[in-house]
């Protein structure tokens, strides 16, 4: 199967009036097909199953380049899976999807592929934190959507608690950018961590908290008990 086949595959099961609704929700000016996020997943699947590695990266390029809203996200979702042995034709790829990012289901779903590949190699957090000074917001943003594993471990082991801290330091030098997506993005990774590290979260809230703003102080508090 080729980019060619997918995009007919899909857009045979896509819907023009989602689509529609899809192109005002997603506010990012590409085509889409009104296509369900459940028939990407059972494409995606299938393919990871019948699709040797070097076919799928090869075509995951390619439906990239598409720049068709579900046909990006299938490309991401080619990827999501924890084991892929060598992966660094698949990191490298996932990395450079990042500048092209320019809406956050896209990006969430670039980041979700990541976050297998980061796993599996911490040491490649370095590159991560390079990717906080981007100038690109959607770049910057994906060095904490792509590290919330971090936020789930009920008993990390001492690297993973300092791996932990690490980016925490990343999301403290966020809270003075007022772009929402990236205030979001540190509630959302404070909110998560509070589930399994209330105190490192109430610590950074005392420290950082008025930096931040009301709404991302909010949801980052969601699951601590009341003061």
């Amino acid at each position: 199967m080729n980019s060619d086949d997918v995009i007919v595959r899909l857009s045979l099961q896509g819907d023009g009036e989602k689509a529609a609704q899809m192109a005002r929700y997603h506010k990012a000016d590409r085509r889409y097909l009104g296509v369900a996020n459940p028939v990407l997943n059972d494409l995606a699947r299938d393919l990871r199953r019948d699709l040797p590695l070097e076919v799928r990266i090869d075509l995951a390029r390619d439906l990239w380049t598409t720049d068709i809203h579900e046909i990006r996200v299938l490309a991401a979702k080619l990827f999501t899976q924890a084991r892929i042995r060598p992966d660094e034709a698949v990191w490298s790829l996932i990395q450079s999807w990042l500048p092209d990012c320019d809406a956050w289901a896209i990006a969430d779903h670039v980041c979700m592929a990541g976050q297998k590949r980061l796993v599996a190699e911490p040491a490649r957090l370095d590159t991560v934190e390079d990717w906080t000074r981007s100038d690109h917001m959607w770049t910057r943003r994906a060095a904490l959507v792509i590290t919330l594993p971090w936020t789930k471990q009920n008993h990390p082991k001492p690297a993973e608690l300092a791996q932990r801290d690490r980016i925490l330091g990343w999301a403290a030098t966020y809270v003075t950018d007022r772009d929402w997506f990236i205030q979001k993005a540190v509630a959302w990774w404070l909110r998560d961590l509070s589930k399994h590290d209330a105190p490192r979260v109430q610590a950074f809230l005392v420290e950082h908290g008025a930096t931040m703003k009301p709404f991302a102080r909010k949801v980052a508090a969601k699951y601590l008990p009341a003061p």
